[in-house]
């Protein structure tokens, strides 16, 4: 899954004109949370807002917007789900929807926020006019774009900021007399550094594509990569895989599946000389990991340092299955679980994993 502003710019290079859709406000049960996103064009989606009637009827909404050029940049539209769309959850959801004919070079700062894991707001005026359109990007110390009023603009930066804040959230606010949308968009994107493009690396790069991360995916055999990836994967072809290790980002999920166990166990050891990951996963079997340990013992590691190392990969899941796809999903879910583990507890990048 590509972040919102990754998604929001293939999507304009592509068709030129798109609508933000996100969920603004909730009642009761709704499908997601305020602040989930997808991005419409005439034949394309990315994202979701929860799937069913509400993002059907959403999608349709937005089309519609694309094909009529409705006059407003931004509106909301309540969805009561049970009265109006007959689903189950029976809340009530309110959608905003934005038209994006051009990014005017705030989308290059979103892109830029993403890339450096900051956070920032995209801070729509309701109702207002479609040509131009009145829209503010706001960071933390940045801002761009208008409201198409300076006073306007002044305190819609300070609502922004408000909701960027810790414990700040995606809603609708009145501010100097104007309905704005202020749409939150968090860093929550991980990064995972898969070493190895066999059976298994390409089923786990698959399984990633639909999880709000980076992939960097390592190997020396370039010929032996697919002809297309994920949005999400970067391929690096490098004649010394275990290099790479140094230029992992901070609290990477690192996944070694290689074809060569001297190159596994070579790419682990540089691994284990950082301690800032979190999560160092091996693929292989227990006679692996014990032929692992004797390596280590060999080299000063005790008990500590080996328990830092997830292997075999995806077992912890409660998965048997020696498919491919089986490990790719067990160590999906192995990666999900810990990293929300460490959310809830507040745990920083650079600490370790022990598990």
């Amino acid at each position: 899954m590509s972040t919102f502003a990754a998604s929001l710019a293939q999507a304009l290079a592509g068709a030129g004109r798109a609508v933000v859709v996100a969920i603004a406000h909730g009642t009761g049960s709704v499908p997601r949370e305020p602040g989930a996103w997808m991005i419409v064009t005439a034949d394309t989606q990315a994202g979701t807002i929860g799937g069913g009637h509400l993002e059907h009827e959403a999608t349709k909404l937005a089309r519609e917007a694309i094909a009529t050029s409705t006059p407003a940049s931004a509106w909301i539209v309540r969805f009561p789900l049970a009265a109006r769309l007959g689903q189950c959850c029976g809340g009530v959801a309110t959608v905003a929807f934005a038209v994006v004919d051009t990014a005017d070079g705030w989308l290059d700062i979103a892109q830029a926020c993403e890339r450096t894991s900051a956070d920032f707001a995209l801070v729509h005026r309701l109702g207002a006019d479609r040509d131009p359109a009145q829209r503010l990007l706001v960071t933390a110390d940045d801002s761009r774009g208008t409201l198409g009023d300076d006073a306007l603009d002044s305190a819609a930066v300070v609502a922004a900021r408000a909701r960027l804040a810790p414990g700040g959230t995606t809603g609708l606010a009145e501010v100097v007399g104007a309905s704005l949308f202020l749409h939150v968009v968090r860093a929550d994107a991980f990064d995972v550094v898969l070493f190895g493009n066999g059976h298994v690396g390409r089923a786990l790069a698959q399984v990633l594509a639909a999880l709000p991360c980076r992939v960097r995916w390592i190997d020396e055999r370039e010929s032996d990569f697919p002809e297309s990836v994920p949005p999400n994967v970067e391929v690096v072809a490098s004649d010394a895989p275990a290099d790479e290790v140094a230029d992992a980002p901070r609290g990477a999920f690192v996944v070694v599946t290689t074809h060569n166990h001297a190159l596994d166990f070579a790419i682990v050891e540089k691994a284990l000389d950082r301690d800032d990951f979190a999560y160092i996963g091996l693929i292989g079997s227990a006679s692996k990991r014990a032929q692992f340990a004797r390596r280590l013992a060999q080299r000063g590691g005790g008990e500590a340092t080996l328990a830092r190392v997830t292997c075999p990969i995806g077992a912890t899941a409660g998965l048997t299955s020696k498919e491919p796809g089986a490990i790719a999903v067990g160590t999906a879910a192995e990666i999900l679980a810990l990293r929300e583990q460490r959310a809830s507890v507040g745990v920083t990048h650079g600490a370790r994993h022990r598990g």
